[in-house]
């Protein structure tokens, strides 16, 4: 797991993942994103990659509904896109972000064991539950 924080975009998969909303005008990759998470059976692996990708996608509809978490230079590319792109998250993917957050938190996750095997996983927990929050309001 190539992360240094719990923050959303503190890891490296979270920032490989915002250079695919360059070019994107509206929220079809973050649905997608999404999406991924929620079509993984209840009871099925889920994949740490794919939590990551999903987390920094939630955290794009969090900072479009105006709340933002952590802002430092690994979200600079998802902080210009928001302020190139205001939109409004429809509701159906706003109920989506949160389902996918409390999959990423159900086991078996492979993002959550790896965390809860570190010294961090509380933060970590915190940070996702905050983003939950976040994007959910």
């Amino acid at each position: 797991m190539g992360a240094w924080s719990a923050d959303s975009y503190g890891n490296d998969t979270a920032c490989d993942w915002a250079y695919g909303l360059d070019g994107m005008s509206d929220l079809d990759y973050v649905r997608q994103t999404i999406q991924t998470i929620l079509n993984t059976a209840p009871g099925a692996y889920l994949e740490g990659d794919q939590a990551e990708e999903a987390i920094a996608a939630i955290e794009v509809i969090a900072r479009l509904k105006g709340n933002y978490g952590v802002s430092d230079a690994y979200t600079e590319e998802i902080d210009n896109w928001v302020k190139d792109h205001p939109q409004q998250p429809p509701a159906d993917l706003v109920a989506a972000a949160v389902q996918a957050l409390d999959r990423i938190l159900t086991a078996p996750s492979e993002l959550m064991e790896l965390w809860e095997e570190s010294d961090g996983f509380e933060a970590w927990r915190e940070s996702v539950l905050d983003l939950k929050q976040r994007a959910g309001e």
